[in-house]
């Protein structure tokens, strides 16, 4: 038994795993939580199906992580994604691997995920308080503690997991960098990733709410005409712009965005190379004949769509389909194979789903996840700035630095 007392503020992803882990080395810990219920963040994710962890070895999660992956070379090889599966499969909780070696519970449900982390919790001997930390109790250069709005919480060792701004609704309201500023650390400047994109181009109102499913998407540096993203799969039209699961991911690729300066580029048809397309087009317009070609797309398109492709293409919307030439057909295969949307900017980080900044990674120890500034403060999960693209990676952070951290706090001595 170690004796250590150990503050963990947060009972998100980071914060369960980080006081599971002290109290299961034999610390005292309580665990702060302005929520009524733990895990708020963790029950939205993956469409609230909870993409636990990428099934990918240390170096390719490092790869994965484009905002100072390196920092999290220790934290990753000592709880590696192997080692969180077995984690959550030795709680009772069974597995998949799905495409892209993302990972979900069996169940499909994040709120198992949740439950499991609570029961680990609780079955550690961890304190659960539900009330709001409002600044760290710092003597001599030390974290002793934390001010909470209802008493002061006396400790060892302090480990912040507030989270970062994205979902202010879930608790993340940016109060780990309060506290963390509070003890005189940096914080780098605050961004959304993983977050919808904005658009100018009013068809995207005019289509909101349509669902694009089996459609390869790529995103366009006009400044060098390069391609910094691309995928197949989903995404989605909004009032605003784009936004679905490759749009979130297309996000965190997006550096320095001005309006002008990225287009997305959407493959409405990826299964048809352009002379299979023109074959179809042609078989379409057979069967319309005599018809308008505004009268032509219901089997080719979604009803939302027509009206836009149709703008684009600009022909009168009467022209008949049997007057359609070659070379018309040919800018149409043009179109449905690029389907150009430009992007202004990225959406408000509370839309986020992840915050890109936060603690400075410099000022903290990358092998025990304790500050560089305060001793016996440490720091894990999102609050760090530390950020990974989608599947599965951001949640693995949270994990590993968490582990990391409960293991040194419970350690730690004066």
């Amino acid at each position: 038994m170690t004796g250590k007392k150990v503050i963990v503020v947060g009972a998100g992803a980071a914060g369960m795993m980080a006081a599971g882990t002290a109290a299961g080395l034999g610390a005292s810990v309580t665990l702060l939580e302005k929520n009524h219920r733990v895990g708020r963040k963790i029950m939205i994710t993956g469409k609230g199906r909870c993409n636990i962890l990428n099934n990918c070895d240390a170096s390719a999660f490092i790869n994965n992580v484009p905002v100072n992956g390196r920092f999290l070379y220790s934290a990753i090889n000592s709880f590696t994604p192997s080692d969180t599966y077995e984690f959550f499969e030795g709680l009772g909780l069974p597995l998949k691997t799905e495409r892209g070696n993302r990972v979900y519970p069996q169940s499909d449900k994040a709120v198992d995920v949740v439950d499991t982390l609570r029961r680990f919790v609780l079955d550690s001997g961890v304190k659960i308080v539900n009330d709001t930390a409002e600044s760290l109790v710092l003597e001599n250069g030390e974290a002793v503690g934390v001010k909470g709005r209802e008493q002061t919480y006396f400790a060892d060792s302090v480990i912040i997991c507030c989270g970062g701004k994205s979902y202010p609704l879930t608790g993340s309201t940016g109060d780990g960098y309060i506290l963390a500023e509070q003890a005189g650390h940096t914080i780098t400047e605050l961004k959304p990733s993983l977050v919808p994109l904005e658009s100018p181009d009013p068809e995207c109102k005019s289509m909101q709410g349509l669902s694009l499913r089996n459609v390869a998407l790529k995103i366009i540096d006009n400044s060098n005409s390069k391609t910094v993203y691309s995928d197949f799969g989903e995404m989605l039209f909004t009032h605003f712009g784009l936004s679905g699961p490759m749009v979130l991911s297309a996000s965190s690729h997006l550096r320095g965005v001005t309006d002008g300066r990225y287009t997305a580029s959407i493959d409405l048809k990826p299964a048809l190379d352009s002379e299979q397309l023109d074959k179809r087009l042609q078989r379409d317009f057979s069967e319309n004949i005599n018809r308008d070609i505004s009268n032509a797309f219901s089997k080719l398109l979604p009803r939302k769509m027509i009206v836009p492709v149709l703008k684009r293409w600009g022909l009168p919307f009467d022209k008949k389909c049997n007057s359609v030439t070659r070379e018309e057909r040919r800018r149409l295969c043009g179109l449905l194979k690029n389907f150009t949307v430009p992007i202004s900017g990225f959406r408000p980080i509370e839309e986020a789903i992840v915050t890109s900044g936060g603690v400075k990674t410099s000022e903290i120890d990358p092998g025990t996840m304790e500050s560089k500034l305060v001793s016996g403060l440490f720091f894990a999960g999102e609050v760090i700035d530390v950020d990974a693209y989608t599947g599965g990676f951001n949640l693995q952070i949270a994990w590993s630095t968490g582990r990391l951290a409960g293991e040194n706090s419970a350690y730690y001595s004066e």
